[in-house]
C-alpha cells in the first residue's frame, strides 16, 4: 500500500496539516532570505503539541549541518512564499542553539528543561511564549 499523499496547492483555509507535509518546508527571514527548512517537528508526547520545528541549516550535503529547535509560536506560514518566516535574520540564527543530529535525542530527555531554557532565552526577544 502506497502511503504516501499527493501535494494539492497551498490552501488558506486548511486549517491542518500533515506533519509530512511540513518537513522539508522552508524557512525564510523576516527580509524574506531564505534560510533553511524544516527537518523534524518536537512534539510533546503528552498533549500533542509542537513545540519545536528543526530547521536544518548550514552544511553541504549533510556534512557540517546544524540542526535548530526553534518554537514553534515564532513561524507563520507565508502563502506566497510557500514557507515558514522566522522573525530574525540569518546572524541571528548563527548564534543560536544549535545541535548536531545525534543531540537531539536528548532535547526530549531528562535535561529538557535546561534545553527549554537555553532556547527560550535565546529566542525571547524575538517574541516567543515558552509553551510550558
Amino acid at each position: 500500500m502506497d502511503n504516501s499523499f499527493s501535494t494539492p496547492p497551498a490552501n488558506p483555509n486548511h486549517r491542518l496539516i500533515l506533519g509530512s507535509r511540513v518537513n522539508g518546508t522552508p524557512v525564510f527571514s523576516k527580509d524574506g532570505d531564505r534560510i533553511g527548512h524544516v527537518d523534524d517537528l518536537s512534539i510533546e508526547r503528552g498533549s500533542g503539541r509542537v513545540v519545536y520545528a528543526i530547521m536544518s541549516f548550514g552544511g553541504f550535503l549533510g556534512i557540517g549541518e546544524k540542526f535548530h529547535p526553534i518554537p514553534w509560536s515564532m513561524l507563520s506560514y507565508d502563502l506566497e512564499q510557500e514557507g515558514y518566516v522566522v522573525p530574525l535574520d540569518r546572524s541571528a540564527l548563527e548564534g543560536a542553539p544549535n545541535y548536531g543530529r545525534e543531540e537531539l535525542v536528548e532535547l526530549g530527555g531528562e535535561s529538557l528543561p535546561q534545553y527549554d531554557q537555553r532556547i527560550f532565552e535565546y529566542y525571547g526577544p524575538y517574541g516567543p511564549l515558552p509553551y510550558w
